[in-house]
């Protein structure tokens, strides 16, 4: 079998480059793959209510598809048609099934509820009518529509127009002159408030904008809250193992102290004592350390070379003098 070098490389390049589109190919049908065995359905909104296509599709709170398209239908009756799609085969929807547009986190994300009823069966792409949908209130929407309110109100003028209403029924009962006298004091203390009012909905236009930006992150956020704590719920018993255990072994180590107190309280002090001779006596100590280490090195040089000592007397023996002259 030839080697990779031995083969032409025109021939592999181009395999290499066919294998790589044809992952690329595979990667961006995923979707189309998962759709494979799916049912499609359709549900008409009198109004959206922020849902996108790629938004999550829940039966209980338990994802079971996905919103395919958001569409505006121009039937005889204008309304919102929301296409999606139910990927689970153990969900059966039948002829009388509702569908609600509900706020997934606190940003403002939004998926579709099913909540199936009937005791028929709702045909693959059916529709789920206006009667039997609804869309959530969107308090983002409405803190920023009253700010765009109150910033075209002309607060002065409104006090004024009530003043002027409240002159013109002084002469009426007293109910009614009392009732218009507080809806004037009310404009005065709106129009006096009306910086702080307005400063107090621009920054809480703002905030809505940062947490709208930040909705990812809030998102990511909870889900990692979300695993940590299905995390600890799995290794509850293990925690809990682990607490009964540091208590027994707490409760035993109290109990060996008990039974031993007798005979550990004297060698403990017995040791105190050691010790504080030892410290009185720590200069003689290093002093006698400083002394031995030319002796320890002498003696560790003698018997180094065996299970024998090395010694050398000198003067045991005279040296040989040779004798001169003629003998």
């Amino acid at each position: 079998m030839r080697s990779f070098r031995e083969r032409n490389p025109v021939v592999v390049g181009a395999i290499g480059l066919t294998l790589v589109a044809a992952t690329l190919v595979g990667a961006s049908q995923l979707d189309r793959l998962a759709a494979v065995g799916s049912r499609a359905y359709q549900a008409a909104f009198s109004d959206a209510s922020g849902l996108v296509a790629g938004n999550e599709v829940r039966v209980a709170g338990v994802r079971v598809g996905k919103v395919t398209a958001v569409e505006l239908a121009r039937d005889s009756q204008p309304h919102v048609r929301v296409r999606f799609r139910v990927d689970d085969d153990g969900v059966r929807l039948g002829d009388r099934t509702a569908a609600m547009i509900r706020i997934k986190t606190v940003m403002g994300q939004k998926y579709l509820s099913l909540e199936p009823a009937g005791a028929g069966h709702l045909p693959e792409g059916g529709q789920i009518p206006l009667d039997r949908t609804a869309a959530p209130f969107d308090v983002v929407h409405a803190v920023t529509g009253l700010a765009d309110t109150l910033d075209k109100v002309d607060t002065d003028q409104l006090a004024a127009a009530f003043t002027t209403l409240s002159e013109t029924f002084a002469d009426t009962p007293d109910t009614v002159n009392a009732s218009l006298v507080g809806l004037s004091r009310l404009s005065r203390t709106v129009a006096d408030r009306d910086a702080e009012l307005r400063t107090l909905l621009t920054r809480a236009r703002s905030v809505t904008a940062v947490l709208a930006t930040r909705d990812e992150e809030f998102r990511k956020l909870v889900t990692d809250g979300e695993a940590l704590l299905a995390e600890v719920r799995r290794r509850r018993d293990a925690i809990h193992k682990l607490l009964v255990s540091t208590n027994e072994l707490a409760t035993q180590l109290s109990g060996l102290v008990s039974d031993n107190r007798a005979r550990l309280s004297p060698a403990l002090r017995q040791l105190r004592e050691v010790i504080a001779v030892l410290q009185r006596n720590r200069d003689d100590l290093e002093l006698t350390i400083q002394r031995m280490a030319p002796f320890v090195t002498t003696f560790a040089n003698v018997v180094g070379n065996g299970r024998w000592f090395d010694s050398y007397v000198q003067g045991l023996v005279q040296p040989y003098q040779p004798t001169t002259g003629g003998r």
